[in-house]
């Protein structure tokens, strides 16, 4: 998804200028118009939470706009060694929504918060949610972007345009138009993110889909951690052993990092 920045217009925009108001940066009129005074207040908000002024709405701006009222024992001091190379402030800014996101779905003991991180290590390691890329796993050679998933029934897709629309999005990567449909039910969204797709970068909706996800498995995950089997945990929410070295790392760090009552709480 793009970055908003002075000229841009839309819902989006409209959004925008109600969350700076909602913090208190005033924006002017609501009229979905990145004008002049929507750059003042953001670039007033983004200096007031620590992020460079730069008037761009990227995914850090969006997180610290939304960003949840949580407290826990779980610090960014116990977080970023898990993410050797990742911003701080990319953590900073999005650990809040994970942590929601597990609250709420009654997955917040060290176990699966562990599995959460190692997941977002596996899939998204900048700790934002992230879009799927073009590669040879995703489309032909000389094919149009996602073309091999264009007809993959067992992902739902009917064809040309879904392997696009439905592409891997979020902190666990939902793809297909049946992952669309299903998750965006569960969460409770109905069928927003079959119309929106783009919506499943969204902080808190890809937290909260990265909750789904470890919900759905959560007592084979139980059972697996329980046998130390940690190729087949990945499998459980990955369905392969993409990305298992850093999984696996995350969980091993985490054992020592993340203390054995994790407590998470909103404000």
């Amino acid at each position: 998804m793009e970055c908003l920045g002075l000229g841009s217009s839309g819902p989006r925009i409209a959004t925008l200028q109600r969350e700076l108001r909602r913090r208190g940066f005033d924006p002017g009129e609501f009229d979905g118009q990145f004008g002049r005074g929507t750059d003042a207040a953001l670039r007033a908000f983004q200096r007031r939470v620590g992020l460079t002024a730069d008037g761009l709405v990227g995914p850090n701006t969006v997180a610290a706009l939304k960003m949840p009222s949580v407290i826990s024992n779980i610090t960014l001091h116990d977080i970023l060694p898990m993410f050797p190379g990742t911003p701080q402030v990319n953590t900073q800014f999005h650990l809040p929504f994970v942590l929601k996101a597990l609250l709420d779905a009654e997955l917040a003991d060290k176990s699966m918060l562990l599995v959460a991180l190692g997941t977002i290590r596996a899939e998204a390691a900048s700790f934002q949610p992230v879009e799927e890329m073009v590669s040879p796993l995703n489309t032909s050679a000389g094919g149009h972007p996602f073309d091999e998933y264009d007809n993959r029934r067992d992902l739902g897709n009917l064809g040309a345009p879904d392997g696009e629309r439905f592409k891997g999005r979020g902190f666990v990567q939902l793809t297909g138009r049946a992952n669309y449909q299903l998750f965006s039910k569960v969460i409770g969204l109905g069928q927003l993110l079959v119309d929106d797709p783009d919506r499943a970068i969204d902080p808190e909706i890809a937290a909260m889909l990265l909750a789904a996800f470890l919900k759905d498995k959560e007592d084979p995950i139980r059972r697996a951690l329980k046998e130390q089997d940690r190729a087949g945990v990945r499998k459980l929410v990955n369905g392969g052993n993409h990305g298992l070295e850093d999984f696996e790392d995350v969980l091993q760090r985490g054992q020592l990092l993340v203390p054995d009552e994790v407590r998470v709480q909103m404000v």
